[in-house]
């Protein structure tokens, strides 16, 4: 099913959830770490995301925060759209990938002053967290895309009924969320 899409990335924030990535047969895919909260609890989980990416060879990127991708080796990091700090590039490794979230244009400018190598351009399709009116759609995905000069990765409300219509656009990653555990 992959076979279509260069990469996969796949948002956890919950531990339970890694034993569904067994199950399913994607190659090419990356793990997200998406823990918000700052527990001693949240550490263990991070920690644990981290264990059980090294040991089934998955590359894994980590969410906001720079510090702890230096400490852990991280593959990569995610910079959301609210994110507006500055990287420092001497510090990363060759293959660190730093990606970018963006809504819109104005983002996108910013996200690729940033640096990110790849945007996830959101929201594509209906999902819970964003109203119908906000929703982008294939049609203006692809304008608001057209002339991005970066690789572009499709996030919102993808699944298994409308990854077909992803082919239609510019976008040749896909991120998922809760979809990932529902819908696959």
């Amino acid at each position: 099913m992959n076979k279509i899409f260069e990469k996969i990335y796949i948002f956890i924030e919950q531990v339970d959830k890694l034993n569904k990535i067994k199950s399913l047969k994607f190659t090419d895919i990356n793990i997200i770490i998406d823990i918000n909260e700052k527990t001693e609890k949240s550490d263990e989980k991070e920690l644990f995301i981290i264990k059980f990416a090294r040991k089934n060879k998955i590359p894994f990127i980590i969410k906001n925060n720079y510090q702890k991708c230096l400490k852990y080796n991280s593959d990569g990091i995610f910079l959301d759209s609210k994110n507006k700090n500055r990287l420092k590039p001497f510090f990363l490794k060759k293959k660190f990938e730093i990606i970018g979230q963006a809504h819109n244009q104005c983002e996108y400018f910013f996200k690729y002053s940033q640096g990110c190598k790849v945007i996830m351009l959101s929201p594509i399709f209906s999902n819970i967290k964003y109203t119908e009116n906000k929703l982008l759609g294939i049609l203006k995905f692809n304008l608001i895309s057209i002339n991005w000069k970066i690789k572009i990765c499709a996030l919102g409300g993808v699944n298994k009924k409308n990854l077909q219509k992803i082919k239609n656009t510019k976008a040749r990653y896909i991120a998922l969320k809760s979809s990932i555990f529902n819908n696959f």
